[in-house]
């Protein structure tokens, strides 16, 4: 929801950061694939119930899906690194309430399949529409230096994170953080398909 306004924040905090791996030629989808790394690790610190640790290897994760993007645009990017990322991005988003899932079955287990519904709902709803918008042409003016157009909504990266960390911190309170967030990736779902609806209505059938 506030992804873009935090973006040239984000931009200007990452930029010496970026600049140091750049000047080391470390590339960005070495980032990438060791952010996602750090992810994978963090959900296995779920699932044994090892919360600082989970927290701080989901926050690393982030900053290095951040760093990604900052030094791509150094080194000049390319359209392997959008793919990484973004392909990454959403198995780490699944991962974290797999772990949780896996931490305690009895309680977090439905709560986290409905969560993980609901991500499918708004993953899938964000790809469609970035497929369909490069084939006609549209560009995001919110996100101009993205590989791939980004289409916002109620939930997005700085929500998600948010309700993460939250989850971390209260971890008893999964369940209920769980469904009241599946609940807002839903709303976030049907805003997408209505965009898309009324966005591309407007071309000719590509049949």
């Amino acid at each position: 929801m506030i992804d873009a306004r935090l973006l040239p924040y984000q931009s200007a905090f990452l930029a010496p950061v970026a600049g140091w791996f750049h000047r080391r030629r470390i590339d960005a989808d070495t980032l990438t694939v060791a952010g996602f790394a750090l992810g994978v690790l963090g959900a296995v610190a779920i699932a044994f119930g090892q919360w600082q640790a989970a927290l701080v290897l989901i926050l690393a994760n982030r900053i290095a899906d951040g760093l990604d993007g900052a030094v791509a645009r150094l080194n000049g990017p390319t359209e392997r690194g959008a793919f990484l990322d973004i392909a990454l991005d959403f198995v780490f988003y699944a991962l974290v309430p797999l772990g949780f899932a896996l931490h305690d079955p009895a309680t977090n287990a439905l709560p986290a399949a409905l969560l993980l519904v609901a991500f499918i709902g708004t993953g899938s709803s964000f790809l469609a529409f970035a497929a369909i918008a490069a084939k006609t042409g549209i560009r995001a003016s919110d996100y101009p230096t993205k590989g791939i157009y980004y289409l916002g909504g109620l939930t997005e990266g700085f929500e998600t994170i948010t309700v993460f960390t939250a989850m971390c911190l209260w971890p008893a309170a999964f369940p209920v953080l769980a469904l009241l967030f599946a609940a807002a990736c839903a709303l976030t779902t049907v805003l997408r398909w209505s965009a898309g609806w009324s966005t591309f209505g407007k071309f000719p059938s590509s049949l």
